[in-house]
């Protein structure tokens, strides 16, 4: 069981959802030492015991105490029934920054087009506890085994229908699989077991971590923009440019000029220092962001 000495147990999924994971916590400013084999590496921060854990398995330890806290599918908490206190929701994935989409899946030449034409029949998934709260809901009766992997290829031959991950469907359609429905979209969160989150140190510590990782989460694809500006160019300037808030304008030692300062989205960019150099801009720099706190 997790103890209550001054070190966070918390564990980071194993997968294809590793690399972008260890990514943003160095972007939040919590750099992970792992190595391809490494299962409980170590950190820059001294006050963290990390477990490389498989993400369908994290909720699981943590809801029943053996780890603090971790980051994983929301999907693998619903599929494992468990009860966790959610700190917050991470819009990142592992190849995209779309959810992931749990989704009924039929060749391409199926007869199958709704989850009713599935009555007796079987499906197969990785998902299984996802799959039958979904039948039950839809009051379809089918045979839902569980797969290892390799999942698209068991349909036709093995199975009438799948139930599978997907974030862009390309993989699908690359299959000539088409989708019948959606299950559920989940994004990762950080979670946290109930007996951390009343613990008096452990607590902040994990909100600690979490306001550092969505201002990482914040920051991405945004840059910062700096120029200085004709004072009578500022109203026309405030009107293109958009920001987070109202841009930060000061005087400069020369008269009749501006420093303006904001933030931006990065695709915006092309399109605005033109605008601002025909405006009479100068000195206009662009700059990388790692952290946007609100």
């Amino acid at each position: 069981m997790a103890d209550s000495s001054n070190t966070l147990r918390i564990a980071l999924p194993k997968g294809s959802l590793q690399e972008p994971t260890l990514a943003l916590l160095a972007k939040a400013g919590y750099h992970v030492y792992s190595s391809d084999r490494g299962l409980r590496p170590p950190s820059d921060d001294a006050e963290l015991d990390i477990y490389m854990i498989r993400a369908q398995e994290i909720g699981g330890y943590i809801n029943d105490g053996f780890l603090d806290c971790g980051i994983t599918g929301w999907d693998w908490v619903y599929e494992n029934r468990a009860d966790l206190e959610d700190l917050a929701e991470l819009p990142y994935s592992r190849a995209t920054v779309r959810p992931t989409r749990w989704v009924l899946v039929v060749p391409e030449n199926s007869p199958i087009k709704t989850v009713y034409d599935l009555e007796g029949k079987r499906i197969a998934t990785e998902g299984v506890g996802i799959t039958k709260r979904y039948l039950e809901e839809k009051g379809v009766k089918a045979d839902i085994e569980f797969s290892w992997g390799a999942t698209e290829v068991k349909v036709p031959d093995l199975v009438d229908a799948i139930v599978d991950v997907t974030e862009t469907g390309s993989s699908l359609r690359a299959n000539k699989l088409r989708i019948v429905d959606e299950l559920l979209v989940s994004f990762p969160h950080f979670y946290a077991s109930k007996a951390a989150f009343a613990d008096d140190w452990k607590r902040p510590k994990m909100e600690r971590m979490v306001l550092m990782i969505k201002a990482a989460l914040a920051a991405r694809d945004k840059v910062g923009l700096k120029l200085n500006l004709p004072e009578k160019s500022l109203p026309e300037v405030l009107e293109r440019l958009p920001s987070l808030r109202r841009p930060t304008v000061s005087s400069l030692a020369e008269g009749g000029w501006v420093a303006v300062e904001t933030i931006v989205d990065e695709t915006a960019v092309r399109h605005l220092i033109p605008d601002l150099k025909e405006l009479g801009a100068e000195g206009i720099i662009e700059y990388p962001l790692n952290k946007i706190v609100p």
